[in-house]
């Protein structure tokens, strides 16, 4: 196979592995204009801090050693198979860079040799992008289960963003889910040095973050969200990702039913909440089985239970208490704060100009002591 054959193959499987791109509902945006036989291996990605960017998505190499019960890349599963060598992939993806198509790239591989050595050829692959192609576009690498810490240094020289897949919340679930991995030893540990090591670079340090298979042996919610927590707070991650299962035939889960995307969906809004909200997780509304509720948003679920009754007084409450009211991000609590030093906020076109989601926020804030007319009909109706 020529290079083009190659990323055919293993550009679409690295879909698998959700990162920037991930939109409402699990949906994967592929960029417009991408060329016929690139379709399936640029995607639409969101980088940190908002810019969009077309992003090439590959594997190294499709070639696994590991038999993870949910994994299409597992070994012994009957599919064609594709490896690059670092010097061949790099040099199709200078092309598509010099050519504008790209201005991102994830790097992720199945597991061949181990996973230094696979590390090595992901380190391989980015250092000659580089150095030199001086590719100068966003550049996430994943790390391998059992990269040696050495090598995470090395990976970090190059990346704007190095991720961990933990997969699972904890040992326990990982043993269902990928029983030949260890999840403290070969997995967590890679995110502790990962943060380590980000101490102690000079300048511009990558961004961290992670992916959970969701609905694949069981897993709650809550338990992982309760890992999520303790990524942001800890390790301080900036993301992490949820990968909703699909039963993949020909492996052990094969007959699992998938879960249902809204699902995952909650699981994003939940986990932007601990990260940006200032929430905790035992204020989420989990319902009895540990699960978010599928068809409300959890910030919402949570101002009805708490809010509905005692709504909040915008020209006095707190940042921590704007954030907590629907409608209401980070970016428009700040407005609402600076805004106040100029004047009191007397009515909902006042907010609405500073960018307040006002049919959200309506029904659980207070305005100068008093609901507008215009509230009270949205409360009642």
């Amino acid at each position: 196979m020529d290079a083009l054959q190659k990323l055919q193959l293993l550009g679409p499987a690295a879909a698998f592995e959700p990162a920037e791109e991930v939109g409402p509902l699990g949906e994967r945006a592929t960029m417009p204009n991408t060329p016929d036989e690139l379709a399936g291996c640029i995607a639409h990605a969101t980088l940190p801090g908002g810019r969009r960017v077309p992003m090439l998505k590959t594997l190294v190499s499709s070639a696994c050693e590991r038999d993870c019960h949910y994994c299409p890349f597992r070994a012994g599963r009957d599919f064609r198979r594709a490896t690059f060598t670092p010097d061949e992939l790099a040099d199709f993806t200078a092309q598509i860079y010099r050519q504008g198509l790209v201005n991102g790239v994830f790097l992720s591989s199945a597991i061949l040799g181990g996973g230094p050595r696979t590390q090595d050829r992901i380190i391989a692959t980015a250092e000659i992008l580089r150095r030199k192609y001086h590719f100068q576009g966003y550049l996430h690498i994943k790390v391998m289960p059992g990269a040696e810490r050495d090598q995470i240094s090395a990976t970090m020289q190059y990346a704007d963003r190095v991720s961990v897949n933990l997969e699972a919340p904890n040992a326990r679930r990982l043993a269902d889910l990928a029983p030949h991995k260890q999840f403290s030893d070969e997995l967590l540990q890679r995110l502790r040095w990962i943060h380590e090591l980000r101490q102690s670079l000079p300048g511009r340090q990558p961004s961290i973050s992670t992916q959970f298979v969701v609905g694949a042996v069981g897993e709650p919610d809550v338990e992982i969200l309760m890992t999520s927590a303790y990524l942001y707070r800890d390790l301080k991650l900036a993301r992490t990702y949820f990968s909703g299962f699909e039963p993949v035939s020909d492996t052990p889960l094969e007959h699992n039913p998938p879960i249902q995307l809204h699902r995952e969906h909650r699981l994003y809004q939940a986990s932007f909440l601990l990260r940006d909200y200032g929430f905790d997780v035992e204020e989420l509304p989990f319902q009895p089985d540990g699960n978010l509720p599928l068809y409300e948003d959890p910030k919402l679920a949570w101002a009805n239970l708490h809010l509905s009754q005692a709504p909040v007084e915008l020209n006095t409450a707190a940042r921590e208490m704007l954030l907590r009211i629907p409608g209401i991000g980070p970016t428009t609590a700040d407005r609402i704060l600076r805004a106040r030093r100029q004047g009191t906020l007397r009515f909902l076109s006042d907010l609405s100009k500073l960018g307040v989601s006002t049919k959200r926020a309506a029904p659980y804030i207070l305005l100068n002591g008093r609901q507008s007319p215009r509230q009270l009909a949205f409360w009642t109706g």
